[in-house]
């Protein structure tokens, strides 16, 4: 059987678990450590982030039975920091403990396939597209997805696990490079720029959405959000709040999650994709609101009220990937924190990693300030430090 979800509240002082060991489950932990509550996470990794800095590391498969099962000894609520943990693993501790959020609602997202006909369900729009597991199924394909895009239906993240097709050929070819795994073939729409919205949801249905942000991807990767709060009361920032809620509450969600719209040239808005779980676009949270997605996400977990998710001022988030800590030849230099850290509003997160590698995930700048002018002014300044291309966004 499963725990009841409508257990009473777990108080500071207490246990907390964490499967999944990287640089969301580092900021979960320090969250959760600066409200009083210890923190064991399960992740293979014997140098994973917030396997540091939790109080406890189970280091074993997220499929273990035996570090399942001491995870659920060891605490009172568990919550994950990645869509691709196994869902029957969080089913197996929902035997024992709250699981927030729960493996069903994870196992949605986990595949684009459901996930997208999910978003439909809830009467949200999402891209014309078509379940592809079978060359027949490309071959067959309307004619009106082409130009598009293939994505593999499972564990595709940051641009991986994609191909732009021009044609029914290309789509085929990328089909072949794919190993012929499940896809999702969606058309190529007109996109000016994408947004997001990320929130939490209580056990009692509670709803907090942040301020919606405003995203700039390169390579697959997100770069820059850009977040200004006096434009929350937009008619479009208002249909994604309420999309994202929809969605939310068709879920029964609990913990915190993330919804990725694209915006159209025409207005519309078209959902891409759910994150059930903090998202990077919600890092500048950390410094420009009164509970970051981070507490809301122990608050969510321990069942407590939620926080504030209002934001204090304008606020962007610069990602820092491995690639700043080499210089044009090659050769490993450390960035110079103290140039960055000298901008007024500039705040440093890093993830701990004991290895810089182009591509990866090593830290986020927030920069908050009174105008989103003089974010844009102090972003630009930080981002000449760092040598990252930067243009102001203006949402």
């Amino acid at each position: 059987m499963t725990i009841d979800s409508s257990s009473a509240p777990i108080l500071p002082g207490r246990w907390l678990g964490m499967i999944g060991g990287g640089q969301l489950g580092r900021m979960f932990c320090h969250a959760a450590q600066s409200m009083g509550y210890k923190v064991v996470v399960l992740d293979p990794d014997t140098q994973s982030p917030a396997g540091a800095v939790a109080e406890r590391h189970i280091c074993a498969a997220y499929t273990d039975p035996a570090g399942l099962a001491e995870l659920a000894a060891q605490c009172e609520a568990v919550t994950t920091e990645f869509e691709n943990v196994p869902a029957d693993s969080l089913r197996t501790l929902a035997a024992s403990v709250p699981v927030r959020p729960s493996g069903d609602a994870v196992a949605i997202v986990q595949d684009r396939i459901r996930e997208k006909a999910f978003i439909e369900s809830a009467g949200v729009p999402v891209a014309p597209y078509c379940p592809v597991h079978t060359v027949a199924d490309l071959q067959s394909a309307p004619d009106s997805l082409f130009p598009g895009i293939l994505k593999v239906a499972r564990l595709g993240y940051d641009g991986k696990g994609q191909a732009r097709v021009a044609t029914r050929e290309q789509a085929l070819a990328a089909f072949q490079e794919f190993g012929q795994a499940a896809c999702v073939l969606e058309a190529m729409l007109p996109l000016v720029y994408e947004i997001s919205v990320v929130m939490a949801r209580g056990q009692d249905g509670q709803f907090h959405a942040f301020p919606v942000a405003r995203n700039e991807h390169r390579q697959g990767i997100l770069a820059v959000s850009t977040v200004d709060p006096s434009l929350c009361d937009s008619a479009l920032a208002q249909q994604a709040l309420q999309a994202a809620e929809q969605i939310a509450a068709r879920l029964q969600y609990v913990g915190v999650m993330c919804v990725e719209f694209f915006v159209l040239a025409d207005g519309r808005l078209i959902a891409n994709e759910i994150a059930p779980r903090p998202h990077n676009s919600g890092h500048y949270t950390m410094n420009a609101c009164a509970a970051s997605q981070f507490e809301q996400q122990v608050r969510t977990l321990a069942g407590l009220p939620l926080g504030s998710s209002a934001a204090h001022s304008p606020a962007l988030m610069l990602n820092l990937l491995g690639d700043l800590w080499f210089d044009a030849a090659g050769t490993y230099r450390e960035p110079d924190w103290v140039a960055v850290l000298a901008v007024p509003g500039a705040s440093l997160h890093l993830y701990g990693k004991a290895q810089a590698r182009p591509g990866r995930k090593m830290g986020h700048i927030n920069v908050v300030a009174g105008s989103l002018d003089q974010v844009n002014q102090h972003a630009a300044r930080v981002a000449a430090v760092l040598g990252i291309p930067f243009v102001p966004l203006h949402p």
